[in-house]
């Protein structure tokens, strides 16, 4: 099918079965920012943007967001980069990063990432600072030069694929301080910086130029588009052509008249006046995106939604607060294995993929041992369990419990249904309320692989598994049917 540049023609775009299979993928943020690798500890994104909005964007526990956050004096940033780096120029930090790549070996981060258990692996090109990680050849007009001399992305590209894994981009195509330098401390200072002048044209070159270079079965944009809607749908049409089974995720709202307003400080200021009332009064547990008019799939950010959808959707975050790399991370910052495992369970059941980030060190380019620690532990379940999610379909309802409180998860494929519980009952027996199944005929501990006893009653299948299971994030159980 050939695609053309119309909404009519690219929703028609199937989500396609390798990224419905996936369920999980790895994100990295890897950077110049990797080397300081210092943010601000005041709680989640959305805690710091509820409690401390005049500074939040210089405040946030993002790394990534370095560049941005020592040209706010008043931010803890600014005093770190003074103290400790003297307040060097932040493109400094390219020295730094590039005697790192000499410890760099991509093939042991794709071992690491295709033993967790991931299909797919998403790299940061380009973020908020510009800084492109592979040799573009579409010319940055406001910083010469401004790429890694090495294809870092083909290096990437070509180590994940050799694992059997799939590859995609990120790009930041709304904030590129290379274009637009200034400070940013609020909400609205932030919408408002989207570049425009010479901008658009340039990104809409290098996601092409990624396209064409790397042919990536994702392209993760992030912030919004700096072009109108048709250009956008142009470049979508031009991906889809080029990769049939691609996908494109929710954060390409186009540039707009509002878009435009927003780059004025009068209308940024009464933007942040109702915009600072709200989030106090409302606080929200994260990120979610604005639906653009074209999409694959939606991305809650350090989130993730309540209930099934229909719209295929991926929740990302990384393992602590920070996507970057954070030198200030101890073992509390950290969700325990646990944790993502339930979290990612909870997300598959309700159609959702999740894309964890790792954040490697920028002056060794080698992943912290405890983000590998989790990853072993993310890949060790789903060595164990990984039938009971990849390839499965979210059943008629995702959630449940069991007799005793327990809450319970539930997956499908033709045949089968899944129940992954996220804890241990505290008997041996345990009923599966409300599960009405009278075709069940077999039932199957899928660590272990043996069977357990079932009986049907009026209010669920009632299982009795022949010894305790073994410690696990979550236990999962096999129902085949007649």
């Amino acid at each position: 099918m050939t695609y053309q540049p119309t909404l009519k023609s690219l929703n028609a775009h199937p989500v396609p079965d390798w990224y419905e299979d996936a369920k999980f993928g790895i994100f990295i943020h890897w950077g110049l920012y990797s080397v300081p690798g210092f943010a601000s500890r005041y709680g989640t994104i959305a805690e710091v943007f509820a409690t401390r909005y005049d500074t939040a964007v210089a405040e946030t526990p993002y790394t990534e967001w370095y560049c941005n956050a020592i040209k706010v004096p008043e931010s803890e940033s600014a005093r770190h980069h003074q103290e400790v780096w003297h307040g060097a120029p932040y493109a400094d930090f390219r020295s730094h990063f590039e005697k790192g790549l000499e410890s760099w070996r991509p093939a042991e981060w794709a071992e690491a990432f295709a033993a967790a258990g991931a299909r797919y692996v998403v790299l940061v090109t380009k973020h908020h600072d510009g800084y492109c990680l592979w040799p573009s050849k579409v010319a940055n007009p406001h910083r010469s030069g401004w790429t890694a001399k090495r294809d870092l992305v083909g290096e990437m590209a070509e180590a994940v694929r050799a694992k059997g894994m799939r590859f995609g981009v990120y790009y930041s195509g709304g904030i590129d301080w290379s274009f637009n330098p200034t400070p940013l401390r609020t909400l609205g200072n932030f919408i408002g910086s989207v570049p425009a002048g010479d901008y658009p044209a340039y990104a809409d070159a290098q996601v092409r130029e990624l396209i064409a270079r790397y042919r990536p079965s994702v392209v993760w944009n992030d912030i919004a588009w700096p072009a109108p809607r048709q250009p956008e749908l142009d470049l979508f049409a031009c991906y889809y052509n080029t990769v049939p089974d691609a996908v494109v995720n929710d954060r390409w709202v186009p540039a707009s008249l509002i878009g435009a307003l927003l780059r004025r400080p009068v209308v940024q200021a009464i933007f942040d006046f109702f915009a600072k009332r709200y989030l106090k009064r409302n606080p929200v547990a994260g990120v979610m995106p604005q639906l653009p008019p074209h999409c694959d799939f939606r991305t809650p950010e350090y989130t993730t939604f309540s209930t099934a959808q229909t719209k295929k959707w991926e929740a990302t975050r990384g393992m602590s607060f920070s996507f970057g790399y954070n030198a200030r991370d101890t073992e509390a910052d950290f969700l325990s294995v646990e944790a993502l495992v339930r979290s990612f369970v909870d997300t598959v059941s309700k159609n959702g993929n999740l894309l964890l980030n790792v954040g490697p060190r920028g002056t060794d380019a080698q992943i912290p041992q405890a983000q590998l620690d989790r990853l072993a532990g993310f890949g060790a379940w789903l060595a164990a369990n990984g039938e009971g999610i990849h390839g499965t379909r979210p059943w008629r309802r995702a959630e449940g419990v069991t007799g005793d409180g327990v809450a319970v998860r539930y997956t499908a494929r033709p045949g089968m249904l899944y129940a992954h519980l996220l804890g241990l009952p505290d008997t041996r027996q345990f009923l599966l309320e409300g599960v009405d199944l009278p075709q069940i005929k077999r039932a199957v501990a899928l660590a272990t692989g043996k069977e357990v006893q079932f009986t049907k009653l009026s209010n669920g299948i009632l299982l009795s598994p022949v010894e305790a299971p073994a410690p696990s994030p979550v236990h999962v159980f096999r129902l085949e049917l007649a």
